[in-house]
């Protein structure tokens, strides 16, 4: 509720003429969603990792769900299955992507930290995280893990809605308010500038609380931020993809802020503290 009073009004100086810039979640609808996307986790994470491999199959219908592709995201799709960096945030069902990523032949690697027990995080890593026989799960930590997994040709997965507590931490801008920013895409990017960045996001079409799931439509959305790459690398604004994901992402809250799991993270806390106090 913080959060939520902090970008109370918020209007992004982007936002489109009309659009409702009220940013005001609901906390039971918002805990409602986030339950059942854990529960699809728990009970059909299964299903994500029958999905075809091939483009052409969807839509389909596996498990009695349904799935299909945003037509314009089939091409970055594509791209996408040659590496680069794969930026995406707490909105929606979103640890579902990577199972779905892995099975269109995408080598996808995401960074988790390590749980203990040690036989529980094997477990995770083996079977939860593992498409096919291959986890996409790995605990990179230094520029050098990072640089090595783009290096292989992996697509790197990076949450980048979290607040940023490291000293190297952007300076930037969410929802109005002024929020730090994860540094690793920027310096990767600094290093590897021809490196692609993409942002991908799933979206329930018909998932009204009054629809069955067999109802819903899981439809996967891919972009690709930043236009050319060299272009980024010689802009005298540094944080161009960082900019590019935050607009991304306030309209992704402003169409559903009850979908936007952030919201129950400390998000603003390192540039303003004092609101998790009143």
């Amino acid at each position: 509720m913080a959060n939520a009073k902090h970008v109370a009004g918020a209007v992004p100086s982007d936002a489109v003429s009309g659009a409702d810039s009220k940013i005001s979640p609901d906390y039971n609808t918002l805990l409602k969603n986030l339950t059942r996307h854990a529960s699809e986790l728990l009970f059909r994470f299964g299903t994500f990792k029958k999905l075809p491999h091939d483009f052409t199959a969807y839509p389909c219908r596996v498990d009695g769900w349904n799935f299909s592709l945003d037509e314009a995201a089939i091409p970055v799709l594509e791209k996408m299955r040659s590496g680069g960096i794969f930026l995406t945030a707490h909105y929606g069902n979103y640890e579902a992507m990577g199972p779905w990523l892995c099975r269109l032949g995408i080598p996808l690697v995401a960074s988790y930290i390590p749980v203990k027990p040690k036989w529980l995080n094997n477990i995770l890593e083996r079977k939860i995280r593992a498409v096919d026989g291959r986890s996409y799960s790995v605990d990179a930590r230094t520029p050098r893990d990072f640089i090595r997994i783009l290096n292989d040709g992996k697509l790197f997965c990076l949450l980048s809605d979290q607040d940023s507590r490291i000293p190297s931490a952007i300076d930037g801008t969410l929802l109005g308010q002024p929020a730090n920013v994860n540094p690793l895409p920027d310096f990767l990017l600094k290093h590897r500038p021809q490196t692609p960045v993409f942002i991908c996001w799933m979206e329930e079409r018909g998932a009204s609380p009054e629809d069955a799931s067999s109802k819903k439509v899981r439809v996967l959305h891919a972009i690709e931020v930043g236009g050319a790459q060299s272009e980024i690398a010689s802009s005298t604004d540094s944080c161009v993809v960082n900019s590019q994901f935050n607009k991304w992402l306030e309209e992704r809250i402003r169409e559903n802020p009850n979908l936007w799991y952030s919201f129950t993270h400390r998000r603003f806390y390192s540039q303003s503290p004092e609101i998790y106090n009143k």
